[in-house]
């Protein structure tokens, strides 16, 4: 190949680049890394299962995000792959727990293999909803809307009381990876 074809292949390989890529559902590692570039919080969504023993379930979230501020909602999404998906697209009402720097033991808690509420101290609210102490954040809301999004259901809540108990500096996930927000005071 001359030296000319190659920058001619280099060009064309940028152009292509440049166009941007289309999902493919057969591999989404590449859409998934993009999305990673992303910064979200991070939150553990917390209810109570759908039995008559009223126990507590919650998950790990990142897909939090605020819809309106009059009337006051919120929205998460729940992975329908989650053996707790059933669980927070049935119930009547959650909690949402933004996480500090410092808590990335909860994160842990609360995925597929986590310990859950095991050993963990928690409150219940006046609609049974399990409450974590020492948040940065907390969103008590009753379920106002549940929507199909793909391999995920977008559940809308209306905050009910929140409040906002510790500080410090949120706790951060962006490209695979926990972090947190760096800033000058």
């Amino acid at each position: 190949m001359s030296e000319s074809d190659d920058i001619e292949a280099a060009m064309t390989q940028a152009e292509a680049l440049g166009l941007g890529h289309v999902p493919d559902p057969s591999d989404l590692r590449l859409l998934r890394k993009a999305l990673g570039q992303f910064a979200t919080g991070v939150t553990v969504v917390t209810a109570c299962e759908c039995s008559d023993e009223a126990t507590p379930v919650g998950m790990t979230v990142n897909s939090f995000a605020s819809v309106s501020l009059s009337p006051a909602l919120v929205l998460w999404s729940a992975a329908r792959s989650s053996m707790r998906h059933a669980h927070f697209t049935q119930t009547p009402a959650f909690a949402v727990h933004v996480l500090r720097d410092d808590q990335e033991a909860l994160v842990q808690r609360f995925t597929k293999r986590g310990d859950g509420f095991d050993g963990l101290p928690y409150t219940l609210n006046a609609e049974g909803v399990p409450l974590l102490e020492n948040m940065l954040a907390r969103f008590e809301c009753i379920t106002e809307a549940r929507h199909d999004g793909g391999d995920h259901t977008i559940i809308i809540g209306r905050v009910t009381r929140f409040s906002m108990p510790s500080k410090g500096a949120p706790l951060v996930f962006a490209k695979g990876e926990f972090g947190r927000f760096l800033s000058e005071t």
